[in-house]
């Protein structure tokens, strides 16, 4: 034990990194449908760990929280401003009752348990993991108008309180969240995700990393000309109507040579023709028997994603836009698929074009720059992050933190989390409508998301677990147990009332705004795991920002009531 603790001492990132590969060993395991998940096991193994005895900076946590929800707020910016308005007043709700059976539950039990104002108040702050209530609550306290060494009597207990409670805080949310929830809905996150998310996609089929359809929409085939000998180049791609096949090359006499609209074809020319399979089908017979291969005729598409800026384009139906633009801009290019905020929108001729969406376009790589020049900006897909543009956007996320709002005696504050998680929302919906700037790799946002968590809450582990074992074995169970009390009822109560009088009927979404009420970061976390995409990200983040200011607001509350 000497060893360990003088080896933590001298390097206590080996105590963080440490818990890491111990809880995410531990959250592997399953009892039952019971999983503790990454960030829960390693939170246990932090506080394990903590008995050794280990001192870690409190700027590490910070840190490592805001590069958690700046990323967070990050991919989910564009669907998050869409969702605001009438559709939140769920999320506004489940807040309130929150905070509002947090207060009922924390008073009731101390005046039953005959707690003091500091002890209450330091029960609410950890069993609720509002690190926010110490300062409200203490500050309260100071204005009680008691002799010196009774405030700093109270004001000690608000830290013991909090130090007892933090960690099943923690812990008991992501019970809730992860465990009971999907139990009383009687489906999985996972399952529920997939579902909201597939519905979003309007049914499009999405592939996944290395897959492609056997029998795909675009294709190029050779064809040895005889039925459509005498007939211009222009003459043969109208057999298929529209512009769903083009002759992209051309071969006569064991030469190739330049393809014109009004070239005419002879008998014995090999062409190369590319468009769409019912098109190509649909003229073979026309032209002549199809050729294996034919020296000469290799050809290189490509596709490429292009931010539409158009304002020509803006606001338009894709049936307006293909009726509107020359044919000789179309000529030669295929619209693959649409993206908006990084999900597929349907191709189809009714879909409205946005400012930010993304198309796809088929082609040589000569006609694909040449029609992006006329639809927008090009984008080039890169491994590199962006830091000038996520350096600005964490700076101004913590700037927005430190500003204090006062209502009276009151002090509000979003703090370092909420402030990233604010900038990242902003961040992210200005790069959706700029998306030559700003650019984070899928990788880099799941790297930033699951070390910052699960980095905070071992973090936490390891600074708080040996006093709160500590002073459990001191002062006996009883305020444990009773923050067990605060920090399951109230969600339980909001889970109820989520259910059966706001209607929730989507698991993910509900976990989601079950977490943000709660300002329950390892439970959303853990949640977002289970989720296995952003679908949570919006509720979570709309719950989370009224959290910060009505649990705050319990600190003086609890005081005055307790």
């Amino acid at each position: 034990m000497a060893a360990l603790s003088s080896i933590f001492h001298q390097s206590p990132e080996i105590a963080l990194f440490l818990s890491l590969a111990a809880g995410y060993w531990i959250g592997k395991f399953q009892f039952g449908k019971f999983q503790l998940g990454g960030v829960a096991g390693s939170l246990l193994a932090a506080v394990l760990i903590s008995q050794v005895g280990v001192t870690i900076d409190n700027g590490i946590k910070s840190v490592l929280f805001a590069l958690f929800i700046y990323a967070v707020g990050f991919e989910s910016g564009p669907q998050f401003f869409r969702s605001l308005g009438r559709q939140s007043i769920r999320e506004i709700v489940m807040a309130a009752v929150l905070a509002l059976s947090g207060l009922a539950t924390v008073v009731i039990l101390a005046r039953m348990f005959g707690l003091d104002k500091g002890l209450a108040a330091g029960i609410a702050a950890g069993g609720l993991t509002q690190s926010a209530i110490i300062g409200t609550a203490s500050a309260a306290i100071g204005k009680l108008g008691l002799a010196a060494d009774e405030v700093q009597r109270l004001q000690g207990n608000v830290a013991v309180g909090y130090a007892v409670t933090y960690i099943f805080g923690s812990f008991g949310a992501i019970i809730v969240c992860v465990n009971i929830l999907p139990w009383l809905m009687g489906r999985s996150i996972r399952d529920d995700a997939m579902k909201a998310e597939a519905e979003m996609l309007a049914g499009i089929r999405v592939y996944g990393a290395g897959e492609h359809p056997a029998a795909p929409d675009l294709v190029g085939r050779l064809f040895k000309v005889e039925g459509v000998a005498g007939r211009t180049v222009a003459e043969v791609e109208a057999l298929a109507g529209g512009s769903s096949i083009v002759i992209e090359r051309l071969k006569r006499a064991g030469s190739v040579i330049g393809v014109e609209p009004d070239l005419t074809l002879m008998a014995g020319d090999t062409v190369l023709l590319v468009g769409r399979r019912a098109g190509v089908v649909g003229v073979a017979g026309q032209i002549g028997p199809e050729l294996q291969s034919s020296e000469g005729m290799d050809l290189v598409v490509l596709n490429q994603d292009v931010a539409i800026a158009n304002r020509d384009f803006i606001g338009k139906t894709v049936q307006q836009i293909s009726e509107a633009t020359a044919g000789s801009l179309r000529h030669g290019i295929y619209v693959t698929g649409l993206q908006r905020a990084g999900k597929p929108l349907p191709l189809k001729p009714d879909t409205v074009i946005e400012v930010g969406d993304v198309a796809t376009l088929y082609g040589t790589a000569e006609d694909v720059q040449r029609v992006a020049k006329v639809v927008g900006t090009v984008l080039v897909a890169s491994d590199k992050t962006d830091f000038v543009f996520h350096g600005v956007g964490l700076v101004v996320g913590l700037l927005i933190g430190l500003l204090v709002l006062r209502i009276g005696d009151v002090p509000l504050t979003l703090g370092s989390g909420g402030g990233a998680l604010l900038s990242g929302l902003a961040f992210g919906w200005y790069r959706s409508r700029n998306l030559a700037i700003g650019n984070m790799p899928t990788a880099a946002s799941t790297l930033l998301r699951d070390l910052g968590l699960a980095g905070f809450v071992a973090v936490v582990g390891l600074q708080s677990g040996h006093q709160a074992v500590t002073t459990i074995a001191q002062s006996g169970l009883s305020i444990f147990l009773i923050g067990v009390v605060v920090t399951i009822l109230p969600m339980i109560i909001t889970m109820l009332v989520g259910r059966y009088i706001l209607h929730y009927d989507n698991t993910a979404i509900f976990a989601g705004a079950l977490s943000g009420s709660r300002s329950a970061n390892p439970a959303f976390g853990e949640v977002l795991d289970k989720a296995g995409n952003s679908i949570p990200t919006t509720p979570f983040a709309i719950t989370y920002a009224l959290a910060n200011v009505f649990l705050t607001l319990l600190g003086p509350l609890v005081v005055a009531f307790a």
